[in-house]
């Protein structure tokens, strides 16, 4: 039993382009995911698994939809009780605890604005999003590092009313536990001007851009129905099945994989809370222990799995895998397949769109591509002139936004018109990615729009020589960057971090820029090689280029 009828005129679809011209979405001007899909659950069906929570120390908490829903009903008086109402400001950091999907719910059930963040803020990233977006609470786990950068913002966080701690008890705090336990299960939807309208706003992430300070993304409360798609037929998820997703809460990623999309489809969410440092063969025992049917994540993790020896593991209840986030080494899709019969269909997305492009369940994966776009997205790729690209050309991806914005594309950068303007120009939603195209449709991406190299009339996306230097197994990381040259304009420059057994040497720069030249075009292999413990990096985990720039730059 799913909800996709009530959601879809059609569920079944007979081919990539059926699916494209043929996928319909209907819903109300008031619809919210926490009424019309968790209690509508609850209603129909409240037996049904919604969702499967474990951590690493053995602990187990398995909640149907009648439970859920009757969870979330206390979570949101509890709230209400502290002054939480329609419009406010909600901060969640919560890792990897059950208690993220009651507070989410519970926070669209009231017509609050959820702001996901990541345990990793330290006191200065705290004090910046409390007073961008004039946070009134934050909710967090019981963690003594994520309290105290709390406690040490404070001061210089007026707009902060309440702090909640997500388990036990901390003075000066008020206990979610014991706030939650006393409250009442009943929660009448509201009316009048507490009720949720979809043009308002329903979700807040704070994207940790490679410049500058990161943007406040704004989402409207349509846009958990842009991620049917993501689930029901990119993720193929199963009615019933067990759906896991590697990502934390304070990411994009989890609303993607842990939440809408895949509760909309009918499929029970796996969260494994793991606290110490992630190890590949334990997220593969658990696939083997819940019996796991759908799986997604990031490359890294699959490039894990294939070194674990997945023979060791019992991973027949997977039925589909997805990934994205970055390139998709051949050789891991390869040897994946080889191990577990299973291809991996590959997507790109923004924290400002849904799943935008993708490789869907009809569609046979070319590793390495992006896919096709979703049936919400009309894309194009804009050259420099803004005109469109011909197959095999590299432009900016753009969707059209002739008759509206698509759904789940984001309503704007609050408090920032300028910037929101420079990307939602009335006719594109201009993502700032560049890509190129096949004579199939299929998307190949190259790099961000600033991120491309210019060298001897060449435009050479850092991408694609990532890709190709992370196929050699000395290299566990990389950025390629541009360097100026009085003779080429730029040059190819690639910071490396060695994977373990390997250290620097010039025969070994050699050997990569040889490497280079047999797997892309020679014209793109890096004329300049340095080795690095680590690289610079974003909160969420993106590499700063403009960092490695502005190093080199103050080298001339």
């Amino acid at each position: 039993m799913n909800l996709l009828n009530k959601f879809l005129d059609r569920t079944e679809f007979d081919s990539y382009e059926d699916f494209y011209e043929n996928y319909n979405l209907k819903y109300n001007d008031d619809f919210n995911f926490g009424f019309d899909v968790v209690d509508e659950y609850a209603r129909i069906c409240p037996e049904k698994q919604a969702l499967v929570w474990c951590d690493d120390e053995g602990r187990e908490r398995k909640f149907n939809y009648g439970e859920l829903s009757k969870y979330t009903n206390k979570t949101a008086n509890y709230f209400k009780s502290l002054g939480i109402k329609k419009g406010d400001m909600v901060m969640l950091i919560l890792k990897r605890h059950y208690e993220f999907w009651f507070s989410i719910i519970a926070l669209h059930k009231l017509g609050a604005v959820t702001i996901p963040a990541t345990h990793l803020l330290t006191k200065k990233d705290v004090v910046y999003r409390c007073n961008s977006a004039k946070i009134k609470m934050i909710v967090c786990a019981d963690d003594d590092v994520v309290t105290k950068h709390i406690e040490d913002s404070l001061a210089e966080s007026p707009t902060v009313k309440a702090i909640v701690v997500d388990r036990g008890e901390k003075e000066g705090w008020h206990s979610f536990e014991k706030g939650v336990e006393a409250a009442s299960d009943v929660f009448e939807r509201p009316t009048g001007d507490e009720k949720t309208s979809v043009k308002d706003t329903m979700l807040l992430y704070f994207t940790s851009g490679t410049t500058g300070e990161p943007k406040m993304v704004c989402h409207n409360f349509a846009y958990p129905l842009g991620h049917i798609p993501t689930a029901a037929y990119w993720h193929n998820v199963k009615d019933d099945g067990l759906h896991l997703t590697v990502a934390d809460t304070g990411w994009g990623k989890a609303v993607w994989g842990k939440l809408y999309g895949q509760m909309i489809a009918g499929t029970g969410i796996f969260i494994y809370d793991y606290s110490s440092r992630f190890e590949p063969s334990d997220l593969l025992k658990m696939v083997e222990k819940y019996q796991i049917t759908t799986f997604c994540a990031p490359p890294t993790i699959y490039r894990f799995f294939i070194k674990a020896d997945l023979t060791k593991f019992n991973l027949s209840s997977l039925t589909h895998c997805t990934t994205a986030g970055e390139a998709l080494n051949p050789e891991v899709y390869k040897k994946f397949l080889e191990a577990t019969g299973l291809k991996l269909y590959e997507g790109f997305g923004q924290t400002e769109s849904c799943l935008s492009l993708a490789t869907y369940k009809w569609e046979t994966p070319h590793t390495g591509s992006m896919g096709k776009p979703s049936p919400y997205y009309k894309a194009y790729l804009l050259n420099d002139e803004g005109e469109v690209c011909d197959p095999g050309q590299t432009g900016e991806i753009v969707f059209d936004m002739s008759d509206g914005a698509p759904i789940g594309v984001f309503s704007g950068y609050l408090y920032d018109e300028e910037k929101t303007k420079e990307v939602l120009d009335g006719k594109y939603y201009h993502t700032g990615d560049l890509a190129w195209c096949d004579e199939d449709g299929f998307y190949w991406y190259v790099g961000r729009v600033d991120d491309v190299i210019k060298s001897s009339g060449y435009r050479i996306g850092p991408f694609e020589v990532e890709s190709a230097l992370m196929e050699h197994p000395a290299v566990f990381e990389t950025a390629i960057t541009a360097v100026p040259d009085e003779i080429r304009g730029q040059v190819v420059k690639a910071t490396i971090v060695l994977a373990k057994g390997y250290t620097p040497s010039d025969e070994l720069v050699k050997e990569l820029q040889n490497h280079v030249k047999r797997t892309t075009a020679p014209y793109k292999y890096p004329r300049i090689i340095e080795f690095a413990d680590e690289l610079p990096k974003t909160i969420s985990g993106k590499i700063r280029r403009v960092e490695l720039r502005e190093k080199d730059n103050k080298k001339k």
